[in-house]
């Protein structure tokens, strides 16, 4: 299936809306300039178009395949994966110490999200690994860098994440692997599952991260401890060896989409026990893993906004091609594509529109962690951390109920077709179903968000964000009153503003904690479409910039549908936090 990068809007975003150019004033970050990520991004558009692509409907039909001897993957996937790593994009945003490019999260997020849209069962692969590499160089000796890093950094070796086991998904207090001390490493023992390609034949070694506990840990989270667990050994040099570990692939699930992305169930040591290495202390593997987590959580996020993007695409082209309906249009004949009907028009609007607007909010988050990691003041550092923070459960939440959404439409446009398998619009909502649940659920997002980003620090988090938003609002104020898009944006922002302190006032009064909880679903997506009408008004202003009328035109009806027509959706998430009561627990458990 075709699948063409949105180069021009992510370029916009980059240099215009998020600012590149203050991020390449970061310390290590000035090669960022805007030729090295212009040329980044057409050449990671063409690798996703001309490789990447053509793989999505062989993969899904094909799917990854269980052997005694280890995980097949779909045939290509092999060859696009060496392509992959000898083109150096595994290691784009890493640290040059072990082999990275040392580029921003900002630039890389774009380019995952081409990756995403253009054949997500591949980008789950490189998008596992990268959390990996970050766990390890976060916490881990030095001993265990110099050993992993290189070729993890480098996609020689791949890395996964192990939490989940048959008894234990998101309570991780509840997990029972064992690791016994041996010397210099730990023996473990236990079972995971959906371990998201857990075992492949794309590369020589698979690098597992385990979560396990040791035999005097304390009970609960507070007694999880981290552990690198080679597929193959390796010895001090960083070489692997043909040592198997204890460590095999048991079967792999049989799924509604993502079928060439394998997830497999695990089982470490059911034989002598799976030598693994500690990460950093005892008892702090929970924290640790959070470091991976956090990482995939907003990979996860571009996931879906950019699974909306290519069915935005698959849906335009046929409402282009498909003729039908002449009559109800006015016209003689059926010459006239179905991209006529006003229907068509706003789900086509709807979907587009909405991708934008999470596209700005993803790469806030990425660029809020460069400063965060990167800004030589102390408080600038905190403060752009808080702001990454707030935005991970947004971005992971709120874009991955949108790209449900979206993928739908894509269906719907398509009418009858698109309940057919070969148009491929099927294929994009059974792929993108599966990231409201990974990396924690749309639930788990909310009460992330409304707890430690919003409680827990007194709304602190919120109170800056909206500072921002009032800056914006002071920035579009400046251009007058037009009577135009200017006002509209004004409009669309100053009522989320409200929208948002009103919120959060009526939610940290809640004395009851599942009250608050009760209304944590709708003040994430409320936060989602609020900080969607504050993407698109920092657009609007963007616009300024660009000398490319024919994009700024394009853009300005895509902002001035946002804001007519997704932004108002906020108010009915509003209208339910400001409504939750104790009624909403009356039904007894018994009757549901």
């Amino acid at each position: 299936m075709s699948y063409t990068a949105p180069v021009k809007d992510m370029r916009f975003v980059i240099e215009h809306v998020v600012g590149s150019e203050a991020i390449a004033e970061l310390p290590g970050y000035s090669d960022a300039t805007p030729d090295i990520i212009d040329a980044v991004l057409e050449q990671a558009g063409r690798f996703a178009s001309d490789v990447l692509a053509p793989l999505n409907t062989v993969g899904d039909q094909q799917g990854a395949k269980w052997t005694e001897d280890g995980v097949v993957t779909p045939d290509g996937w092999k060859d696009a994966y060496e392509q992959f790593t000898e083109a150096g994009w595994n290691s784009l945003a890493f640290d040059p110490e072990y082999g990275g490019q040392g580029m921003p999260g900002l630039l890389a997020a774009a380019v995952q999200e081409m990756w995403h849209s253009s054949n997500m069962a591949f980008g789950l692969c490189p998008l596992l690994t990268q959390g990996a590499v970050h766990a390890i160089n976060s916490h881990a000796s030095d001993q265990l860098k110099l050993i992993y890093l290189e070729k993890m950094i480098s996609g020689e070796w791949t890395g996964t994440m192990n939490l989940t086991e048959p008894q234990a998904g998101s309570d991780l207090a509840a997990v029972r692997a064992t690791a016994e001390p041996a010397g210099d490493h730990y023996l473990i023992k236990g079972q995971k599952i959906f371990i998201t390609y857990g075992d492949h034949d794309l590369t020589e070694n698979t690098i597992h991260l385990v979560l396990a506990r040791t035999p005097d840990a304390p009970p609960g989270v507070k007694g999880i401890s981290l552990f690198v667990v080679p597929k193959f050994l390796v010895d001090a040099q960083g070489n692997t060896t043909d040592q198997r570990n204890d460590a095999f692939c048991v079967s792999i699930e049989h799924k509604l989409g993502i079928h060439a992305s394998p997830t497999c169930v695990m089982a470490f040591g059911d034989n002598s026990g799976a030598i693994g290495y500690l990460v950093g202390e005892e008892n702090r593997g929970l924290m640790y893993m959070f470091t991976m987590m956090n990482e995939a959580r907003l990979a996860v996020g571009i996931e879906g906004y950019a699974m909306g993007e290519i069915a935005y695409q698959r849906a335009t082209a046929f409402a282009h091609d498909r003729k039908q309906g002449a009559v109800l249009l006015g016209g003689e004949d059926a010459s006239p594509g179905i991209i006529n009907h006003p229907d068509v028009r706003r789900m086509l609007m709807t979907m587009r529109s909405q991708v934008e607007a999470a596209r700005v909010i993803a790469y806030d988050c990425a660029a809020a962690f460069d400063f965060g990691g990167r800004h030589p003041d102390d408080d600038v550092r905190e403060r752009f951390d808080r702001r990454g923070a707030l935005l991970t459960p947004i971005v992971k939440g709120w874009s991955t109920e949108l790209g449900v959404d979206i993928c739908s439409l894509g269906v719907q446009v398509h009418g009858g077709m698109g309940f057919v398998e070969e148009t491929g619009a099927a294929q994009y909502l059974r792929d993108v179903r599966i990231t409201p649940i990974y990396e924690g659920t749309t639930g788990i997002q909310a009460n992330d968000l409304l707890g430690r980003k919003t409680q827990y620090d007194g709304g602190r988090g919120i109170e800056e964000l909206i500072v921002d938003m009032k800056s914006t609002l002071e920035g579009l104020a400046a251009h007058g009153a037009q009577g135009g898009l200017i006002d509209t944006a004004s409009q669309s922002l100053k009522s989320s503003i409200e929208m948002i302190e009103g919120s959060v006032s009526h939610l940290l009064a809640q004395e009851s904690p599942d009250l608050a909880a009760a209304g944590a679903y709708d003040y994430l997506m409320l936060m989602g479409y609020c900080c969607g009408s504050w993407a698109m008004a920092r657009s609007v202003l963007a616009l300024a910039a660009t000398d490319d009328q024919a994009f700024a035109d394009v853009k300005r009806a895509t902002c001035r549908f946002y804001f007519d027509s997704i932004a108002p959706r906020a108010l009915g998430h509003y209208h339910a936090i400001r409504n939750v009561s104790d009624e909403h627990f009356a039904l007894d458990i018994a009757a549901l």
